[in-house]
This record gives C-alpha cells, structure tokens and sequence, in this order.
C-alpha cells in the first residue's frame, strides 16, 4: 500500500488541510480526477493526407527538445483521426487561443466533418494551420510508441508562428482562460 493525498481536502467548501490516507490502487475515476488537477493548454493536431483533412483535441502536448528541435503528444488509439494523421507526411499543431472553446468541442468529437466552415491555411509542408490559433508549429512524426490506450508521439519541427493573445486553457475537466 502506498501513500497518497486526499484530493477532497481541496474543495472549497472545506477548508481544513489536507490529510495523508492510505491508497492501495487508483481506480480509473480518481486517476482523471487527480490527474485533472494539473492545468493544460489545448491544441489541435492536423494533417492533411492522402484521406482527407483529419485532426484532433489533445492537452497532452509539449515541447520536447532545443537541439533538435522536438515537440510531443499523445493520441488516443481508439481515435478515429489518429490513424490519418499518422499517415500524413506533416503534423500541425494549433495552439489554440482563449476565445477558441468551441473549436476544441467540435475536434474533440468523432463522425463530423471537423473542418466544415473552418478558416485555415496550408503550411508551408501542407498541414492545416487553423485561423485565429495562438501559434502554429508543423513538423513529421520521428516517433510513435504505445503506452496503454494512448501513443506517445514525436514530431520534427520545421515551422513555428506565433500571434498575440491568450491561450485556452484546460483544467478539471473544463475550459478555461488565465486570468
């Protein structure tokens, strides 16, 4: 048995510290729940390939390496816009900005045309940049591994841009924006 912190000391309506108890094994729920305590940006991970336009929410992004210059993230293997994605000869990743919370509902959606409506541009290698985004990077997948029911990817990186303003901000299970 390990030791652990009781997350329910953090509730605002109880304000006494927080006291260590024993946990022998998370389940699932108290691992999101916990784990959901850390506050994440939000991207939208693109490509465009030989299937279409295809991409996905992910808050699992993050810079990786200076020299070379290297970013990661995750994807779902039951994803259906992962497989395209890999197949693509380069990723975009659009971090996006505060006013954008709709945007990350649709790409968090399966069985929609996600870019329906959608203003973006080509990068410079093709993959769609999404208008009005906090920054852009594009780069090609060095490397994928499987851990559990997620991928952890590894992307190039050839291109970045960047834009005044906010970034969207995931915490909790909710949408936010920093204050």
């Amino acid at each position: 048995m390990g030791v652990g912190f009781d997350w329910s000391a953090t509730d605002p309506n109880r304000r006494a510290a927080g006291r260590v108890v024993e946990v022998s094994a998370p389940d699932v729920e108290r691992f999101k729940e916990v784990s959901g305590h850390f506050v994440t940006g939000v991207v939208v991970v693109t490509a465009s390939s030989t299937d279409g336009l295809a991409g996905f929410t992910c808050q699992t992004f993050g810079s990786l390496s200076l020299e070379p210059m290297l970013i990661s993230f995750s994807a779902s293997t039951a994803s259906t816009s992962w497989p395209k994605v890999r197949r693509a000869d380069s990723v975009g990743i659009n971090i996006l900005e505060s006013r954008q919370e709709r945007l990350a509902r649709v790409f968090a959606t399966s069985g929609r045309d996600k870019f329906a409506d959608l203003a973006w541009s080509p990068a410079p290698r093709g993959a769609p940049l999404i208008d009005g985004a906090l920054a852009h990077l594009e780069g090609s997948v060095v490397d994928v591994t499987a851990h559990g029911d997620h991928d952890l990817v590894v992307v190039a990186v050839d291109y970045v841009r960047r834009h005044d303003g906010s970034p969207l901000v995931y915490y909790r299970g909710g949408y936010g924006v920093l204050a």
